[in-house]
């Protein structure tokens, strides 16, 4: 059975729209997605980036990594290599904090890990050495798990004599 073909992402005409509700929805979908795509930028090279967008009501909207200011102030004073001693001190606190935590969640994940493999060979060793009282052979068992295994031999023996005499009484 063919499968009938979608007519797919379609090309849109690029001109100015005039419908306000439709600008509107446009331009907050679109603006998302440029801030995505610059943080994503941002992530993939380690680049630093602003951008500063209007909205058509003339409201401001701003996306910076790590902040839009000190962003706007090296390019103003288009030195490149100025950064402001503050926001890298701020930074570099920053990351040695992140780093911390990312040790200590590293850690408790390895002692989880090694948690989790030490109760399943616990399980393992357990099955093998057969524990439970039941599993043990008759002629290693005390008098207390002797007694339990009588009475339920007992309900077994009950239950089975049930069974058989609800056969025989079906017509």
């Amino acid at each position: 059975m063919a499968k009938k073909p979608s007519m797919g992402r379609q090309k849109i005409k690029i001109a100015k729209i005039e419908t306000k509700t439709h600008l509107q929805v446009t331009f907050s979908k679109r603006r998302s997605g440029l801030f995505k795509k610059a943080s994503e930028l941002c992530t993939l090279c380690g680049v630093e980036i602003a951008i500063i967008v209007f909205s058509p009501a003339g409201k401001p909207f701003s996306f910076g990594n790590p902040n839009v200011g000190p962003i706007l102030d090296r390019f103003l004073s288009r030195n490149p290599h100025t950064v402001s001693g503050a926001a890298d001190l701020h930074r570099s606190a920053a990351v040695c904090e992140m780093n911390l935590q990312l040790t200590q969640m590293l850690a408790a994940s390895e002692m989880e890990k090694k948690r989790g493999e030490m109760l399943g060979r616990m399980r393992t060793e357990r099955r093998r050495s057969r524990q439970y009282w039941w599993e043990a052979p008759i002629s290693e068992l005390g008098l207390p798990e002797l007694q339990q295994v009588m009475i339920a031999m007992d309900e077994l023996k009950k239950s089975a004599l049930q069974l058989i005499m609800a056969e025989f009484a079906k017509p």
